[in-house]
């Protein structure tokens, strides 16, 4: 079986969501930009789609990761351009990831908004802002909004992320 596979995901802005992932071991690409899906979904939303290696990180962890990483608990006004969403790019991804959100439902207080998706289209963004957090780290959005991010993920995620990347945080 082939162990490189891509997934994508949407809930926040992409530069945090980017900056997530591209943070964890097992992650080897993280395209930023929109995608869209089908049918009420078909609008493009800001996500990430993450290649990753599922010998070194599962699609399990990468979905609880991308649930405590935006509010995917919470609809708000702009859940049209911050679809709460897993991307799934076969039926065998949906129904593995459907399962998964399933039992992270058991454990949570309210109710996940966040849905599976089969993926349909991509459009990047522009080159300027693809890996935003990185080439920016001193920026003030970056300091206010991804850096609480990224310091949640080492908090509870630490064992899957490349301390290397992350070692400018205070952590």
């Amino acid at each position: 079986m082939e162990t490189i596979q891509k997934i994508a995901f949407g809930g926040g802005c992409h530069w945090c969501t980017e900056a997530v992932f591209h943070s964890l071991i097992g992650v080897s690409k993280v395209e930023q930009g929109f995608v869209a899906s089908i049918g009420d979904n078909s609008s493009f939303s800001e996500a990430v789609i993450v290649h990753f290696d599922s010998e070194d990180i599962s699609l399990k962890i990468l979905i609880e990761i991308h649930l405590h990483t935006h509010k995917s608990e919470s609809n708000h006004s702009m859940r049209t351009k911050y679809r709460s969403a897993v991307y799934v790019f076969s039926e065998e991804q949906e129904r593995e990831s459907k399962e998964i959100l399933a039992s992270f439902q058991l454990q949570l207080k309210n109710k996940l908004i966040t849905r599976v998706l089969m993926f349909n289209s991509f459009r990047a963004s522009r080159e300027q802002i693809q890996n935003y957090y990185f080439k920016n780290p001193k920026k003030p959005f970056c300091e206010n909004f991804i850096n609480p991010k990224l310091d949640q993920l080492l908090m509870q995620f630490s064992i899957y992320t490349d301390k290397k990347k992350l070692k400018h945080l205070k952590k």
